[in-house]
């Protein structure tokens, strides 16, 4: 078999609850203080990131799910490790559509942690598989991707391991059709080999700019809100919402359930072009 897992151990107790943040589609500019929609993207992650500083103290792991730079600039990246240095030692990042493969790697050549994709921790692993398509909006797994989700869950089940899955785009349908559009092309494959492992506990993405937290044959699906702007629910086309941004805290269990909360910045606004008909 080949070796598809690029595994990090991190010794912790395998008795006690692991405390996660998730950050996700920050849209960070190649410049400091860029725009998106009117949102300054870079004074919106400042705020969520206090808010994580001030409701989520003493983290484990930070999630950081894709579409980290608007259009894949290597200094977004550095600044995006840069703001979030004092969070927690241990961070994890994946591709979205907006970002860049070969930069982000760059970005991490020093960290090379960042982009592991097997997670071992207390009693739990978190597998980080890639959906990006090179060029394209919408996501995909892919035949080295589904191997590696297949591969992985089986080495959890021999260490006898609960499984987060994550991810950026969306895996099933969030109720919005020009969003929908954009999720994983080959999701019907991944779920079918997570049925196969009972160990499976959540799946936990980003790219759908809003909060999403149901359970489908046993495994908790998550989606998170966006650190800068938001997209309304259940719209046929590309629309803005004016909720504000926020983050995911997650509390993986010993016993295999997952606890989580959204947390949103509200004690202050936000500009954003409400009538804003799309970007790219």
């Amino acid at each position: 078999m080949i070796k598809l897992l690029d595994t990090l151990h991190i010794e912790f107790d395998a008795n006690a609850a692991i405390s996660i943040v998730q950050i996700t589609d920050t849209h960070l500019g190649a410049e400091p203080n860029t725009p998106l929609v009117g949102m300054d993207t870079e004074d919106s992650l400042g705020a969520v990131l206090d808010l994580v500083r001030r409701r989520s103290a003493n983290l484990d792991l930070l999630l950081a799910t894709g579409d980290l730079s608007d259009s894949g600039a290597l200094d977004a990246y550095f600044r995006l490790r840069t703001y979030t240095r004092d969070l927690c030692e241990h961070q994890f990042w994946l591709l979205g559509n907006h970002d860049h493969a070969e930069t982000l790697r760059k970005s991490a050549e020093d960290n090379v942690n960042l982009l592991r994709n097997d997670i071992r921790i207390g009693s739990w692993q978190i597998l980080m598989l890639n959906s990006q398509i090179p060029g394209e909006v919408g996501g995909r797994l892919g035949p080295r991707q589904q191997a590696i989700l297949e591969q992985g869950l089986e080495h959890a089940a021999e260490a006898g391991l609960h499984t987060l899955v994550c991810l950026h785009h969306q895996p099933q349908p969030v109720g919005s059709a020009w969003i929908d559009a954009q999720a994983v092309r080959d999701a019907d494959e991944m779920f079918e080999t997570v049925a196969r492992f009972k160990g499976v506990k959540g799946v936990l993405w980003g790219h759908v700019h809003q909060e999403v937290d149901y359970v489908c044959d046993g495994v908790r699906m998550l989606a998170t809100p966006s650190t800068c702007i938001q997209f309304a629910k259940h719209s046929d086309d590309f629309k803005i919402d004016d909720v504000p941004p926020g983050y995911r805290a997650l509390r993986l269990l010993p016993s295999g359930e997952i606890e989580t909360v959204v947390h949103r910045v509200t004690d202050r606004q936000f500009h954003v072009d409400l009538d804003s008909s799309g970007y790219l």
